[in-house]
């Protein structure tokens, strides 16, 4: 039953994510209705990741190992700047926190809508799986031919509130790049390698 259930939360996103890309859907368009299928069934994923955030005078950027599960908890391990190397962040759907011998210190956010760098694989995740996607291209990137999949409110017109830019492989549709922007100013970049999926969502 919660298989069934699952699969017609995916036909109706579908749909809808059809729409967003224009109707009859070829080439990018198909191509990311077929990866947000993936990813909407997905449990959860590893990868390694840069991480930039901007928060005007103050910019940072960090190395991550990544366990990311959409139920449950999420494992973000800091891999550099070496100052805090091993430090080890763990993220469920309340919140989360940093921990470091013991001591637990929470992020601060980015924009007014309260994201930090703690939420944006969550949201890029998400984006990914759910969001309205506005726009559809093929581009050419120092890698090759990506798809780019921009997601922003259905009622919003580009640079205005929150948007989200996502770049996936073609092939074998790891997601390789994710920034969010809020509006038209980006706040977080992640930049990711060896992306790997962790299951199906449903399955018994």
């Amino acid at each position: 039953m919660r298989r069934r259930g699952c699969v017609c939360v995916l036909t109706m996103i579908l749909c809808l994510a059809l729409t967003a890309c224009g109707g009859g859907a070829t080439g990018a368009e198909q191509l990311a209705l077929d990866i947000r299928g993936e990813y909407l069934a997905m449990e959860g994923c590893t990868a390694s990741l840069t991480v930039t955030a901007d928060y005007g005078q103050r910019v940072y950027e960090y190395g991550m190992d990544l366990e990311y599960r959409r139920e449950g908890e999420s494992v973000f391990t800091i891999t550099s700047p070496e100052a805090v190397a091993g430090v080890t962040a763990r993220l469920e759907q309340e919140g989360g926190s940093l921990e470091y011998d013991g001591v637990r210190v929470e992020t601060g956010p980015l924009d007014d809508s309260g994201m930090s760098p703690m939420d944006a694989v969550p949201a890029l995740m998400r984006y990914a799986a759910e969001g309205f996607m506005a726009e559809c291209v093929m581009e050419e990137r120092d890698q090759g031919q990506v798809l780019r999949v921009i997601c922003r409110d259905p009622d919003h017109q580009a640079g205005e509130g929150q948007e989200c830019s996502l770049w996936f492989d073609p092939d074998s549709h790891a997601l390789l790049r994710g920034e969010l922007s809020q509006d038209g100013y980006t706040v977080i970049q992640c930049v990711f390698s060896d992306f790997q999926p962790m299951g199906s969502a449903g399955e018994d």
